[in-house]
C-alpha cells in the first residue's frame, strides 16, 4: 500500500475556488484503478493551507495516475507545501 499525505499552501483568499477546482480530480483519481482513498481538504486552522492524503494499491497506481502532476493553473496556485509518498509494509484496522 501507498500513503501520499502533506499539505499545500495556497493564497488565503484563492483555497476555496482552488478546492473546487480540484473536484474533477477528486473524482477522476478515486474512479482510477488502485485508488482506494484520495482527499483534498481545507486545514481547519491555516486558511492557506490544503490538506492531501491518498490511499493507493502500489506505487504503479499512484503513477498511472498522476502522470505530469497537478495542471498548470492548479500549479501555478501552489505557493509552497510538502507532500511525502510512504510505501507501506504493513497495517491494522483502528476501526
Amino acid at each position: 500500500m501507498v500513503i501520499v499525505a502533506g499539505h499545500l499552501i495556497v493564497a488565503a483568499e484563492q483555497r476555496v475556488a482552488y478546492l473546487a477546482d480540484a473536484k474533477p480530480v477528486v473524482e477522476a483519481a478515486r474512479a482510477a484503478d488502485g485508488c482506494l482513498d484520495f482527499s483534498l481538504s481545507a486545514d481547519l486552522v491555516d486558511p492557506a493551507r490544503i490538506l492531501v492524503f491518498e490511499r493507493w494499491e502500489s506505487p504503479q497506481a499512484v503513477e498511472a495516475f498522476r502522470g505530469g502532476g497537478p495542471s498548470g493553473d492548479q500549479a501555478a496556485a501552489i505557493l509552497g507545501g510538502s507532500v511525502t509518498q510512504y510505501e507501506v509494509a504493513s497495517t491494522h484496522p483502528l476501526m
